[in-house]
Formats: structure tokens, C-alpha cells, sequence
């Protein structure tokens, strides 16, 4: 198990450009990809049919919806980066999504955290992050994200 990076606002501005991170794999079941198709109504079956997938894919299986892949960057987050003395934060956005590489079902994946920028604002401060979810036994990356997000003291 990766260790829990802890950052001091106070200290952000040095890191700039600096992977911060690095989270542990997670395994992407196939019921995962199903509630995440029940939670998003996106029922495509490259998603959800392997018997399909199997005929007609290129993959050969199912695959997760790249907006799962995305949705799980919070989880990776939370699992690698706290920050001492913040009450509150929250994700702001995105500048840029990329998905690279199919995901395939029972693949690993896992996220690496650099940060880009930090600009205080009101109350707090916004950072940027560059998030690379890697899949695990792949050159590329599955996803590449800019993620904002902001913390309040």
C-alpha cells in the first residue's frame, strides 16, 4: 500500500511540477462496469454484452466506460493525498480529458497525481493536477486528466 501524502498549502507553490503521488491498483470488475451503466444509464454493450464483445469487438471483451475510468480519480485521490489544515474541498473541474486505452474488463488501474498549478483564491487555493491513470501492462496511459480542484481553510 502506497503511502498517504499529506500537503500544507503553505508548502504548494515549491512543489510545482512535482509528482505529488501515486495510488494502488484497482481491479475493474465487470460489476463494477454494470453499476456504473445502472448509475449513468449508459447500457452500450461493448460495455455490459462479453458474448458480443467476444464476436464483434475488437477488444474481445467488455470494456469500462471512460467516464468510469474518470469518475474513479476522486477514489484515487482520497486514497493517495490529504491536506492538513483544509475544511473543505472540492472538485472544480477539468481542463482536459483524454481516454486513451481501453480499459478491459479485470484490468488493473491505478493513478499518478503531478501538480501543475496553485493560485490562491478566496479562502483558499485552486491547484491543477495532472492525473495519469495507467493501466497496468500497457505503454499508454487509460486516461489523462487535468483535474481542479480547490481547498478552503
Amino acid at each position: 500500500m502506497n503511502p498517504l501524502v499529506t500537503l500544507v498549502l503553505s508548502d504548494l507553490q515549491a512543489r510545482i511540477g512535482e509528482e505529488i503521488a501515486t495510488s494502488d491498483w484497482l481491479s475493474i470488475t465487470q460489476d463494477r462496469i454494470n453499476q456504473f451503466a445502472d448509475a449513468t444509464g449508459d447500457h452500450q454493450w461493448i460495455h455490459l454484452d462479453a458474448e458480443r464483445c467476444a464476436r464483434e469487438s475488437p477488444f474481445k471483451t467488455t470494456i469500462a466506460h471512460g467516464f468510469l475510468t474518470l469518475s474513479l480519480v476522486p477514489y484515487f485521490k482520497h486514497q493517495t493525498i490529504a491536506y492538513s489544515g483544509v475544511k473543505m474541498g472540492i472538485n472544480y473541474g477539468t481542463n482536459r480529458v483524454r481516454f486513451i486505452t481501453p480499459v478491459k474488463v479485470d484490468s488493473r488501474l491505478r493513478a499518478k497525481f503531478k501538480l501543475l498549478e496553485c493560485e490562491p483564491i478566496q479562502g483558499g487555493v485552486q491547484t491543477v493536477f495532472e492525473v495519469t491513470i495507467e493501466l497496468e501492462g500497457s505503454a499508454k496511459p487509460a486516461c489523462v486528466a487535468e483535474l481542479v480542484t480547490r481547498a478552503y481553510t
